[in-house]
């Protein structure tokens, strides 16, 4: 990495670190790129609620395959539509400069908005943790949307000192939640901590090849994510 002095989005200058990753052939690229965008943060909860659905064997058991679909519509509207909407209105409104959020300025608005929108799902989900509700939603994904939930706002503080990577935030929720039902279950996590291990790494190096994102901003992301789903898992 070759460091050098830029101006950021607050006419301040700080150090900037050109990553080596970004000189990567052209091919590269552009499989890191489809990494981004497949692993992007507003998917991620999409996954691990479909894992909990239809690939852990009892989260979800006796839940009805209607409210199964209720679960996986929610989790689509509030964590991907809803996020994806308010990008886009505030770019068309010339409130932010690009719907991919490359400054720290940008980022703002966004989190915040997407910080109400996973605070109203995590009021449901924990609701709907009571054994006398219709709708039956395990502790375990409740945690899940109270870290989304907490890293969306830890992320908010981080990005006053530095653009923490968005997509590291998620990697370290999703690392932390599998580790953390590893350890308190006693079905055989082995398949899904080696995905969960894999797929981070490639997101994470994904980000050094195709975005300005430090070291520093990359692992802080990381570090973010995991401290939320661990402070979650405290309450839950």
């Amino acid at each position: 990495m070759t460091n050098g002095l830029v101006v950021n989005d607050r006419n301040q200058l700080e150090e900037s670190g050109k990553n080596n990753f970004s000189e990567q052939p052209a091919a590269i690229r552009f499989i890191a790129k489809i990494i981004s965008y497949i692993f992007h943060p507003v998917f991620v909860p999409v996954y691990l609620a479909l894992f909990m659905l239809y690939l852990h064997p009892w989260l979800f058991v006796g839940v009805a395959p209607f409210d199964k679909t209720r679960v996986v519509i929610m989790t689509i509207v509030m964590y991907s539509f809803f996020p994806v909407v308010t990008v886009l209105l505030l770019k068309a409104l010339k409130f932010i400069q690009s719907i991919e959020l490359k400054t720290q300025k940008d980022r703002v608005i966004p989190l915040i908005a997407s910080g109400i929108w996973y605070f109203w799902i995590t009021y449901i989900w924990w609701n709907s943790s009571k054994t006398d509700n219709t709708l039956f939603i395990p502790k375990a994904a409740v945690g899940l949307a109270l870290a989304i939930f907490l890293g969306s706002w830890l992320g908010l503080m981080a990005n006053i000192i530095m653009k923490v990577s968005l997509h590291a935030i998620s990697m370290g929720v999703m690392l932390a939640f599998i580790f953390l039902l590893a350890f308190s279950d006693p079905l055989n996590y082995g398949p899904y901590i080696g995905a969960a291990l894999l797929i981070a790494g490639l997101v994470c190096s994904s980000r050094f090849i195709v975005s300005d994102h430090t070291a520093r901003e990359v692992y802080g992301g990381l570090a973010v994510g995991i401290a939320s789903m661990l402070a979650a898992n405290l309450f839950v």
